[in-house]
């Protein structure tokens, strides 16, 4: 299928979303032709948009749509519309209400490396600028800021590491020989920053400790051949952290920082 033109967008055509998200809830079952991705989106009408009336419009691309439940109720077939890009959905509540959309996608066939794809093995994601749309129908756009919490799930011996953002919260070993992980991330973002790795990875660990006298865990992940590569983007890292407190006052807020240095990024 060939790729859509991207489109010109320019400031003075900027308008408010219609709708804001204010938490995704994330379960993601990995498998290299056939993953499947529950997105839980907790939405509400954006007060500051002209449009209190719109309907639901969400960007999707090389989806292939399960189902579609608001607060716990399927949709009727007829209440949607699907195109190679969107996903509109009529009549949607007034009031905050819950979107819950399963859908599959193969990151074996992504060779855009755009979004989710399999890349000699490895599992990784690419969300900047318009990703996020080949993962899950949602408003991908740079001013709607979610809170992101993330379960991953996949075959243990082949994916022993599974990696998203902000902390982890538990772990733990399934039947079969899989396992899964869930990753939260208490802070807003774009949809943009959502980061995915699975897969065999080395980890160099160290730690570091903020003004406050907090301590932060660092690790930096590589494929096995490159791991002895990594000290100096270790002090680098801690050099940076140092230069935000000292020159800026910022000092990181979260207790895990994690880098993934490998050569399967675009």
């Amino acid at each position: 299928m060939r790729e859509a033109t991207p489109k010109t967008i320019h400031l003075q055509d900027y308008a408010p979303p219609d709708f804001l998200v204010d938490d995704v809830h994330l379960y993601v079952d990995l498998a290299e032709e056939d993953t499947c991705v529950t997105a839980t989106l907790s939405l509400r009408r954006n007060p500051a948009s002209s449009r209190q009336n719109a309907d639901l419009l969400l960007d999707g691309e090389h989806l292939t749509l399960i189902s579609l439940k608001i607060n716990g109720l399927p949709l009727n077939p007829a209440t949607y519309t699907i195109t190679r890009e969107t996903l509109l959905i009529r009549s949607a509540p007034d009031h905050p209400f819950d979107l819950e959309i399963v859908t599959r996608i193969n990151p074996k066939a992504n060779t855009a490396l755009e979004g989710l794809y399999l890349s000699a093995g490895l599992f990784c994601t690419q969300c900047e600028a318009q990703g996020f749309r080949r993962i899950t129908y949602f408003p991908d756009r740079p001013d709607v800021m979610a809170r992101y919490s993330t379960t991953l799930v996949a075959d243990k011996a082949t994916y022993p590491v599974l990696l998203s953002n902000g902390n982890l919260e538990g772990a733990g070993d399934l039947l079969n020989g899989r396992h899964w992980a869930k990753w939260v991330d208490p802070y807003r973002k774009p949809c943009y920053l959502f980061a995915l790795v699975a897969g065999q990875l080395e980890c160099l660990e160290d730690h570091y400790v903020t003004g406050s006298e907090r301590q932060v865990t660092l690790r930096i992940f590589a494929e096995a051949q490159d791991i002895d590569k990594c000290d100096h983007a270790m002090a680098s890292l801690k050099n940076a952290m140092r230069w935000d407190e000292t020159h800026y006052g910022r000092e990181y807020d979260l207790d895990l920082y994690m880098i993934v240095a490998v050569s399967h990024f675009n």
